[in-house]
């Protein structure tokens, strides 16, 4: 089970993180709670570049604000709306994580691996999971929205997805992770994955 934990703000959650050896950890530049500048995440990420994948969130950015992220926080993926990726010039380097929001109709021409999200990322509102399903059948889906420990086994059971992404379902407060939600989340979404398999 791929993991990602969205949206750092402080270096404990990265080193909570890094030692449940997870596969991805999220930067938000976007409006939020959670937004960083591109030199914050850049100092942020410092422990984890090589030992996990680096993931610049974005929503509808501009080029200039791309081309600093690129060029300061040195991203591994950017992830932003599937609809944004054509408008943008990237690095071919840098890999792509596409959006693709409940409701919106995508099934012809999946990209390889996308994320499947909510109508609005960070609200903490769980996505529509029997659609999720559907597009699991047909390309390598990271299910977000409304994850915590407490529903992410029911959710992997309902979607099969290919990994999973949390942000607000492992925080203490808005924008403040607590370690200790962290690995509950990471613990029951592997023994989950272990029971689908």
């Amino acid at each position: 089970m791929w993991i990602k934990i969205c949206g750092m703000t402080e270096p404990a959650a990265v080193s909570a993180a890094l030692a449940l050896q997870v596969d991805a950890i999220g930067f938000v530049f976007a409006p939020s709670v959670r937004a960083l500048a591109p030199l914050e995440a850049a100092a942020l990420s410092a422990p984890a570049r090589g030992r996990c994948a680096l993931v610049a969130v974005t929503l509808h950015p501009a080029q200039p604000l791309v081309d600093e992220i690129v060029q300061v926080f040195r991203p591994d993926v950017l992830q932003t709306d599937l609809a944004d990726l054509a408008g943008l010039r990237l690095p071919q380097a840098l890999s792509q994580l596409p959006v693709l929001r409940a409701g919106a109709g995508a099934d012809v021409g999946l990209p390889p691996m996308l994320l499947f999200e909510g109508h609005r990322s960070g609200s903490g509102i769980t996505a529509d999971w029997p659609q999720a399903g559907r597009l699991a059948r047909a390309t390598r889906l990271v299910l977000a929205g409304g994850l915590n420990a407490n529903n992410v086994a029911a959710a992997i059971d309902a979607v099969h997805p290919f990994g999973v992404d949390v942000s607000s379902g492992v925080e203490s407060s808005p924008g403040r992770k607590s370690a200790e939600l962290i690995a509950q989340f990471v613990q029951a979404a592997r023994a989950a994955a272990r029971e689908v398999a």
